[in-house]
């Protein structure tokens, strides 16, 4: 089957060679380069077309308790206008996907999920309904997103509308906005590790948006920016990717994600009896972050061992262009996860000496992007 295409398709096309099938959308890796794209984030501004993500509704007089009994953390306590991120799980605790939660009402609820994931989410969270009275629209394929990610990019956004972006706070959201003289729903959330902002609307009107904000950003030297750097972003900033920080078979608690988890009330969720019987007996594995010692870059899937034992794998692995280090995530076990202990990655099949660091990158430097 051939990958979908964004309504942004064309402009990529005119700006990147790169563009390449990612979870079944055709999308741009990077449009000049990787580093010089991770740094106008870093340093200023970038623009993501992020389209390809998911938008669900749940509506209806049980949503709040509805969508509360599908995610780990506490939906009851989130108010009007907030964001929550959080995960649907399986009943054995394994995540369904990671995702965030607009809350309008409480009885209205925008779900946004990963691209890869939207067909079996939706199918999912319908399969739970029975007799909660809610209804489920996916409204993923008339929903277009961009998202202005850096800390120049509130002075980017700002002169397209005259809505003030100051009252909008970290991971909450306005509706029926105008930006660019189009009606939009705006977040300020990030996958970064920086300020930004989230702009949805209709297929139509992210043309229009797409071209002012890169006309705006001028200023700026704003960059378009590719898929590329906005894992390599995400993951300076300790934020997890669906897929190799946690999936199926790796858990939030493994993944280190036990702060989105709500055992603190009687709230039901799914998975909540398989994690907390995981919690209460120990797990025998977590993530944990690495810095290389020897030569060669790490990357997703290789080996780690300990004293010839495999003691797990590596989910996230880069030549981290804030730091200049190479650096990663790894899954291994519980008993081998303090830090400054010494392990051994196998890259091309050849042990590489690493050490055991704080999976929190960037505050090792001292900054602080997480709002």
């Amino acid at each position: 089957m051939e990958a979908k295409k964004t309504p942004l398709y064309d402009k990529h096309v005119q700006l990147s060679e790169h563009v390449v099938d990612y979870a079944g959308w055709f999308l741009p890796v990077q449009y000049t380069t990787l580093k010089e794209e991770h740094q106008a984030v870093r340093e200023r501004a970038g623009m993501f077309d992020v389209s390809h993500m998911g938008e669900i509704w749940i509506e209806g007089k049980d949503a709040e308790v509805f969508v509360n009994y599908l995610m780990t953390n506490d939906i009851a306590k989130q108010n009007d206008t907030q964001i929550q991120y959080t995960f649907m799980c399986y009943p054995d605790g394994g995540v369904v996907d990671d995702l965030l939660v607009y809350k309008y009402n409480t009885e209205k609820y925008y779900l946004v999920v990963n691209a890869a994931n939207i067909d079996k989410d939706v199918k999912w969270i319908n399969d739970q309904v029975g007799t909660y009275d809610v209804t489920v629209r996916n409204v993923s394929p008339e929903t277009a997103e961009v998202a202005v990610q850096g800390p120049k990019a509130q002075e980017v956004v700002q002169k397209l509308t005259d809505y003030d972006l100051d009252s909008i706070k970290f991971f909450h959201f306005a509706d029926d906005v105008m930006i660019a003289g189009k009606k939009c729903m705006i977040s300020r959330t990030g996958y970064t590790g920086e300020d930004g902002f989230e702009i949805y609307t209709d297929n139509e009107s992210i043309l229009e948006i797409w071209d002012r904000v890169l006309e705006a950003g001028k200023e700026v030297n704003l960059l378009p920016c590719g898929l590329g750097c906005r894992d390599t972003l995400r993951f300076e900033a300790s934020l997890p990717l669906y897929g190799h920080e946690i999936s199926k078979d790796v858990n939030p608690l493994e993944g280190g994600f036990k702060y989105f988890v709500n055992f603190k009330t009687d709230a039901d969720f799914i998975g909540r009896e398989a994690l907390e019987k995981q919690w209460k007996e120990g797990l025998s594995r977590v993530l944990v972050g690495f810095e290389v010692i020897g030569r060669g870059i790490p990357r997703e899937g290789y080996e780690i061992e300990k004293n010839g034992e495999k003691i797990g794998y590596v989910t996230t692995g880069y030549l981290s262009p804030t730091l200049g280090t190479r650096i990663g995530n790894a899954l291994i076990k519980k008993e081998e996860k303090e830090l400054g202990n010494e392990i051994d990655i196998m890259i091309r099949n050849k042990p590489t000496k690493a050490k055991i660091i704080s999976k929190k990158f960037l505050e090792a430097r001292g900054d602080k992007h997480n709002r």
